[in-house]
Parts: structure tokens; C-alpha cells; sequence
């Protein structure tokens, strides 16, 4: 078994987020709702392959040789996972909610590394 990092992600331009902006106050209430009650049905039906449910990630910020700064990237949320393979991995996120209810894209998973040996 191995740990996959799932980075959740999301762009202001997506079609997805356009048609969640043309929703009635109302509407966006009802569907984050039910978004958030069809995550945790998700959370619950992979609790086993769960190793940190993770969390929505804020505004980000660059630190680099010139200082730090305001910065600016794609991603929403993040989770961390243990499964048999990359493709497994994946596959738990298929018609994940972060993208059949709220305006997500994707979700993007990736094997966590050992850090190599000096």
C-alpha cells in the first residue's frame, strides 16, 4: 500500500464555475448542501483509504529568493490516501462531488515518495 496525494482543483474560469454563478443565492445554498452531504457520503464510503481527509486550502502565498509575495495557483482542497496503486487511487475519486456538484474540475492524484537516500 501506498499514499497518494489528491489535490482538489478549481479555476474561476471553468464553465462549471460560470454555471454556479448564474444560481440564485438560494440555489447555491441547496447545492452546497448537498455537495458537502454527498463528500462526507464519500469520506465515509473510503474512510478506510483515508490516511488525512485534508482540507478547502486558502490564498496562497510565494516565499522565494526575492522575498514573499501574494501568489496564485488552482488548487481547492487536498486529501491523502493509501491504495494497492496509482490507478486505484484514482479510481476512488471517480464522480467525486467536487466536480458532479460543486464547480470543480478535477482531482489530481499522485504518489507520495520515499525521500531519497544521501
Amino acid at each position: 500500500m501506498q499514499n497518494f496525494l489528491a489535490i482538489f482543483i478549481a479555476t474561476d474560469a471553468s464553465r462549471a464555475r460560470a454555471n454556479w454563478g448564474a444560481l440564485s443565492p438560494d440555489e447555491v445554498a441547496q447545492k452546497r448542501a448537498a455537495g458537502v452531504a454527498a463528500w462526507n457520503d464519500w469520506v465515509e464510503r473510503n474512510k478506510a483509504s483515508i490516511v488525512d481527509p485534508g482540507s478547502p486550502i486558502g490564498k496562497t502565498k510565494r516565499a522565494n529568493l526575492a522575498g514573499v509575495s501574494d501568489g496564485a495557483n488552482t488548487i481547492a482542497a487536498y486529501t491523502i490516501i493509501r491504495a494497492e496503486s496509482h490507478e486505484a487511487a484514482a479510481r476512488l475519486f471517480e464522480n467525486h462531488p467536487h466536480f458532479t456538484i460543486f464547480p470543480g474540475e478535477a482531482v489530481e492524484v499522485m504518489p507520495c515518495l520515499p525521500i531519497p537516500a544521501v
